[in-house]
């Protein structure tokens, strides 16, 4: 049987403003890893380690992570004293689809999260409140929470966020997400991924991840009461996946 081609697509692509040394280290550091990927969880620390660690295979020399049994890598490429970050996928050639992919949107996610500690951050210790499931209506997320008219990326906003008045900067707008940077947070981020809706998933999924920064103990119990409070009103809770 004639193997067919592989073929690379670039997933997501950012710019992110330290050196290229600093931003592999974050990338094999689980230390580090923590301070961008995913959302706090019990289980994150296992994850990385299933990621990151035991599942692949890092080439200093080209600065890649190849992560086994899925044909993706993250890219680091020098650009003075910037980096390029990219997400890349090696898949048979002609098999893409637009069909919504949970992992790539995952990609996507965490590694404009990594741009953002870094350049807000410098890769600071952070805390994430995270949340998903349906909708209880036919409106996803962005709609629910007032970002349908955000501008464009690199621009300030400012309006209704949840149950908050807030303002920020748009971070990046992707076909299926955006993510916005929120002053109150101690200038956080909230990242929204918005799933269309399926047979399966009549009203769509949508996951929220609320990274903060510098916030006390009180403000971040607070500011997890009144999303909470929203969440239930607006949505069904359901684990990614589901």
């Amino acid at each position: 049987m004639t193997e067919q081609p592989m073929e690379d697509r670039v997933l997501v692509e950012v710019t992110v403003p330290a050196p290229a040394d600093a931003v592999w280290a974050a990338l094999r550091d689980p230390q580090k890893i923590k301070h961008w990927f995913g959302w706090e969880t019990d289980g994150l620390k296992d994850e990385i380690d299933f990621i990151f660690v035991t599942h692949a295979a890092a080439d200093e020399a080209t600065r890649t992570v190849t992560f086994i049994g899925v044909n993706d890598r993250y890219e680091v490429e020098a650009r003075g004293d910037a980096s390029v970050v990219r997400v890349v996928r090696s898949a048979p050639a002609g098999s893409w689809s637009d069909v919504f992919d949970g992992m790539i949107e995952g990609w996507i996610s965490f590694t404009w999260q990594l741009a953002f500690a870094f350049a807000r951050h410098d890769l600071e210790p952070r805390r994430t409140i995270f949340f998903s499931g349906s909708p209880r209506t036919d409106q996803l997320g962005r709609s629910l929470l007032g970002l349908d008219a955000a501008p464009a990326p690199g621009e300030p906003w400012s309006g209704p966020l949840g149950p908050d008045a807030a303002s920020g900067q748009v971070w990046f707008i992707a076909r299926h997400q955006l993510g916005v940077s929120v002053d109150a947070w101690g200038d956080g981020l909230l990242v929204v991924v918005d799933e269309p809706a399926t047979e399966k998933k009549p009203n769509g999924f949508t996951m929220l991840t609320l990274t903060t920064y510098d916030l006390s103990e009180a403000a971040r119990a607070d500011l997890q009461a009144r999303w909470q409070a929203l969440w239930d009103e607006r949505f069904e809770t359901q684990a990614p996946g589901c």
